[in-house]
């Protein structure tokens, strides 16, 4: 299945397809130097079948998890690409998580003012949300994405096969983002998530339908301008408890905790009940003393006021800019 993707001039394709890690070249122009970038914990054999593939390969591997996602490893894979020759008409294929993908895209970005970026998300979270779209970076002084740049990637490639090695729990964190663009755009995949009696046999819709909102709000608003905000559903807390808690919980933990407090209460009861099926948590520990300081410094905030995503109903969503203060009393509504 190919998924186009067309946003002012920088169009390209999702090609979703069991077993297309070994049809890479097929989909990728790997006739030249391809930087691979992956991470310890992406079996290593995805990145290999990558590199087999290719003209000449040379693969980095990063430390797991969001720590990589700093100027010191920005560097690092900088440095590693100017050593390995890499020129402005060769590329870079990312291979692994949101991690690999938010570095990979800004690396590619900033060498040589752009060279060719390539995705190739291994995770859920990624293969549903974060690979589509052109958004790279890294974190700041402990927040989330604040340094970065819209990168379109020229392709990107998904095998549902990659999620066979996938752990329960990140297989429940990537869940989250496929909850979270239904609750906000898709009543009826909200109802098959919830309703579902074998979430893997309904994988390859839910992936689909997932990646066909994430396309329609990317052409719609490539920069974020206007209504792709509403990707950020959940986000506005999310990020503060992901900064507050340093890593003890995933990112998509921490956005299915984040989308509770944004939620009408009908709206709130059902996804609650969804994110306990699926093993997510529903309880925010934090206080809102300790998340105000992160929210306060969001990227999304213009103006004194932060533009929120809010879910009335099912399928249904509001983006409206708020005070700290409103976001304050809903915290205190769930706590």
């Amino acid at each position: 299945m190919v998924i186009p993707v067309n946003t002012f001039g920088e169009s390209y394709d999702i090609t979703l397809q069991s077993g297309a890690l070994d049809k890479a070249s097929e989909v990728f122009d790997l006739d030249r130097r391809v930087f691979i970038l992956t991470d310890s914990g992406v079996p290593a054999g995805y990145a290999e079948r990558i590199a087999a593939q290719s003209k000449w390969a040379h693969i980095k591997r990063i430390r797991q998890g969001e720590k990589s996602k700093c100027f010191e490893v920005l560097r690092s894979i900088l440095s590693d690409m100017l050593s390995c020759g890499l020129g402005r008409d060769d590329c870079l294929v990312a291979v692994g998580g949101g991690v690999v993908g938010d570095m990979g895209g800004f690396a590619a970005a900033s060498y040589m003012r752009g060279v060719d970026f390539y995705n190739v998300p291994t995770t859920l979270l990624a293969q549903v949300d974060s690979s589509v779209g052109g958004k790279t970076g890294i974190n700041l002084d402990g927040v989330k994405n604040i340094v970065g740049a819209f990168y379109q990637p020229r392709a990107v490639l998904i095998d549902p096969e990659t999620l066979d090695t996938l752990s329960p729990r990140y297989f429940s964190e990537g869940l989250a983002e496929a909850i979270k663009m239904a609750v906000t755009c898709d009543r009826e995949l909200f109802e098959l998530i919830e309703g579902c009696a074998d979430i893997k046999a309904a994988l390859p819709e839910i992936i689909e339908r997932a990646l066909r909102i994430k396309a329609s709000v990317v052409e719609a608003d490539p920069y974020e301008k206007g209504i792709r905000r509403v990707l950020n559903f959940g986000h506005t807390v999310g990020h503060a408890i992901e900064s507050v808690n340093m890593g003890a919980l995933l990112h998509g933990e921490c956005v299915a905790l984040g989308m509770l407090p944004m939620c009408d209460v009908s709206v709130r009861a059902r996804l609650t009940a969804v994110l306990e099926k699926y093993a997510l948590p529903t309880e925010i520990t934090n206080t809102p003393a300790e998340l105000l300081p992160f929210i306060e410094r969001d990227k999304k905030r213009s103006r004194g006021a932060i533009n929120a995503v809010f879910a009335p109903a099912l399928g249904t969503f509001e983006i409206r800019p708020v005070s700290t203060e409103e976001i304050e009393k809903r915290l205190e509504m769930i706590l």
